[in-house]
């Protein structure tokens, strides 16, 4: 085989992999799939959550009670999870909002944006209600996306509610989401959901009664791939702190998923599950409109002391350029050993590395003079 077409088919190996990495970060096609349950037990066998959300060892799950577990294994419909320990940031964000006699007035530029509103899932829907779980580009979701926007209007919110369909609900949903969420930022909003609800088979998992309603709990999701994930999820920590201080109960969780749901695009970006599809709908626009009560407050309250700092958020940002740094440094290391197949690459490295070191070194020592 010649030179060339040996780097053509590295190069297509190597495009093909990054491809399948993009793929399970966008989220893939196995979210929320009605009847689909996957449960989480804990090293002494008590169940933890469930969800209808395919696990992948080192997701994490924060509980409202402020415990943080991590997925150690995965076989079949079970997770095996084992407690990391206390969710010390987010215990000490419910001491703090606790702390709070009164509300503060809203008054912050954070709080004068809009906050907005769509769906990934299109058809996602609730079967006691709609009827079928599923209906094609104007699933049930989009009535719970409607009375949550009327919530947020009610709390005096400028709201952006984009209904665009992103249908079918397969591995491409999220990049075609994409293209809604890049246009939602154009307004420059304060915060950006993506509302969904579960596939989870039993309704009593998310049925509760809080504040003297029957509602559906909210699950809070975060993707763990993504340069922005600490930003947010420490928004995450907040919503269920302060959520919960105003209906106890609201909020189930924090679930971290291998995905990344387009929280990139923005830190103030959640996915939220809006109960399950057997479930009454009523139920989950119940549940939301009490979420709405707690955002507008969220954004104009001022962080404590130990919040999430630019600095924190800014380390993912740093893993993912070093990955793409590695990355390239592959392809070029592949593609010299198929064009060069005699070359001796320790020795080729060890020379490139004598021959550009020294001149890296006197770059950073200048920009070390100059920052002084």
């Amino acid at each position: 085989m010649s030179k060339p077409k040996l780097a053509i088919i590295l190069g297509l190996f190597l495009l093909l992999g990054c491809l399948a990495s993009a793929a399970a970060a966008s989220g893939g096609d196995g979210d929320h799939i009605a009847g689909r349950n996957y449960r989480f037990f804990d090293q002494k066998g008590k169940l933890v959550t469930i969800t209808s959300r395919q696990p992948f060892s080192g997701d994490e799950i924060i509980t409202a009670g402020g415990l943080h577990y991590r997925v150690a294994s995965v076989q079949g419909n079970t997770a095996r999870v084992e407690l990391v320990g206390k969710e010390k940031e987010y215990l000490a964000l419910v001491k703090y909002y606790d702390s709070l006699e009164t509300v503060p007035a809203v008054a912050n530029e954070l709080a004068e944006r809009p906050v907005a509103v769509y769906h990934t899932h299109s058809d996602e829907s609730y079967l006691p209600t709609d009827g079928v779980s599923s209906i094609p580009f104007e699933g049930g979701i989009f009535q719970v996306g409607d009375t949550f926007r009327n919530a947020l209007k009610d709390e005096q919110v400028n709201v952006i509610y984009d209904r665009t369909p992103h249908d079918p609900h397969d591995a491409n949903a999220y990049y075609r989401s994409r293209r809604t969420a890049v246009q939602l930022l154009k307004e420059n909003p304060a915060a950006i959901f993506d509302v969904h609800r579960d596939g989870v088979d039993d309704p009593e998992f998310y049925r509760r009664i809080v504040s003297d309603k029957n509602v559906t709990q909210m699950r809070l999701v975060v993707g763990r791939q993504n340069p922005k994930m600490e930003a947010n999820l420490d928004f995450a920590k907040r919503l269920l702190a302060f959520g919960n201080k105003q209906h106890p109960k609201l909020l189930k969780e924090i679930y971290i998923a291998r995905g990344n749901y387009n929280q990139d695009l923005l830190p103030t970006a959640l996915l939220i599950e809006a109960g399950t599809y057997t479930n009454e709908k009523w139920q989950a626009e119940s549940g939301i409109t009490l979420l709405a009560n707690s955002i507008p407050a969220l954004l104009g309250l001022d962080p404590p002391a130990e919040g999430i700092t630019s600095e924190q958020a800014g380390r993912q940002g740093w893993k993912t350029a070093l990955f793409l740094i590695a990355l390239l440094a592959l392809v070029l290391i592949g593609f010299i050993v198929v064009n060069n197949p005699g070359l001796n690459v320790k020795e080729y490295l060890q020379k490139q590395y004598e021959k550009y070191v020294p001149v890296v070194e006197k770059f950073i020592a200048k920009i070390r003079f100059k920052i002084r």
